[in-house]
């Protein structure tokens, strides 16, 4: 098959012990991101099999129409970004692995990476001590703090564990179905979201993105954080309401905040507002991105095209189009 692999910014999956097994297939990669829809209707236009990086560009029906090759599109994870009823119509198989029981256990880290690194201001003391500086500030400690966990996943539960491991005090806050198993699994679990906002020191997000959970932290959520706490979010920005985190930063509660995701990405523009801020650590969406990730990843990812491919999708999450696929 002609397969072509989108968004591949420092060409790295060539290097990963799971390229090969797209050998016998015809692979073409890009390095670079591209919105522009007739660019990208030309350099898909022979492609049978696209691989998406995760939600780096979008698939809307305006492009798909315009690719009459196009039988699958492989990728892992959720998938917003795909315009799945516009796939359907065209007979285009979508295939994206759920990963059950298997945490990022990368964006856990980084979770976890941010949290140190706001509390003690690690990066405006690098920018201190590069301006000629030395010490512009007093940190934090971790030990004895509470940390909310606002999800009950698999990613939570991980920075649960690493929160544990440093002697903090983990509190949980999500679906009743949700608080049920973690209070059933030894974990503590809020009175109310009220009181989950106003007593953690440090908030995390760990949940998927869906309408049921878009902007589901609102702008009085924010305003209930105490003026010392941090709040981390690793997984969507629309989780978070419009304008709310900015906001609620500039009145001070929460007082600090580390941001991995954004409402528009590729972020490009240094004037945002959150980049502007002291009291706030910025990194570009790289909760997942380590070659032990990628390598777990993209191993899912090409054992659906190699399934694809020999006639027996999976991980199909339109399977009302395996009767009307595209030959």
């Amino acid at each position: 098959m002609k397969v072509t692999i989108l968004d591949d910014w420092f060409d790295t999956l060539r290097t990963l012990p799971c390229f090969a097994k797209l050998a016998g297939h015809e692979v073409t990669i890009w390095n670079d991101h591209v919105e522009d829809e007739d660019e990208l209707a030309r350099r898909l236009a022979e492609t049978e099999a696209l691989v998406l990086i995760r939600e780096r560009t979008a698939i809307r029906a305006g492009l798909v129409d315009r690719l009459p090759r196009l039988r699958l599109i492989s990728q892992r994870s959720v998938y917003p970004h795909i315009d799945i009823a516009a796939c359907s119509r065209l007979g285009i198989v979508v295939s994206s692995s759920q990963h059950p029981g298997v945490p990022s256990y990368a964006t856990a880290e980084l979770t976890f990476a941010l949290i140190l690194a706001a509390m003690r201001r690690i990066p405006q003391q690098m920018a201190s001590l590069r301006a000629g500086h030395w010490q512009m500030s007093v940190g934090t400690t971790a030990r004895g703090k509470t940390l909310g966990i606002f999800g009950y996943g698999r990613i939570g539960r991980q920075v649960a564990e690493y929160a544990r491991a440093f002697g903090m005090d983990v509190v949980f806050w999500a679906r009743e179905a949700s608080r049920a198993k973690a209070q059933s699994e030894g974990w503590a679990t809020a009175a109310s979201k009220e009181a989950f906002f106003e007593d953690s020191d440090i908030i995390t997000l760990h949940m998927r993105l869906v309408e049921a959970t878009r902007h589901i932290v609102s702008s009085s959520d924010l305003a209930r954080m105490k003026p010392t706490a941090l709040i981390v979010n690793t997984s969507r920005a629309g989780l978070i309401a419009p304008g709310a985190l900015v906001a609620a930063l500039k009145a001070g509660r929460p007082g600090m905040a580390a941001v991995d995701v954004y409402e528009e990405e590729p972020l490009r523009d240094p004037q945002n507002p959150l980049l502007q801020m002291d009291n706030v650590v910025c990194t570009p969406h790289i909760g997942y991105v380590t070659r032990e990730e990628w390598e777990a990843q993209f191993s899912d990812v090409f054992d659906q095209i190699i399934a694809y491919a020999s006639g027996a999708p999976i991980n199909v999450v339109n399977p009302e189009v395996l009767e009307q696929q595209r030959t």
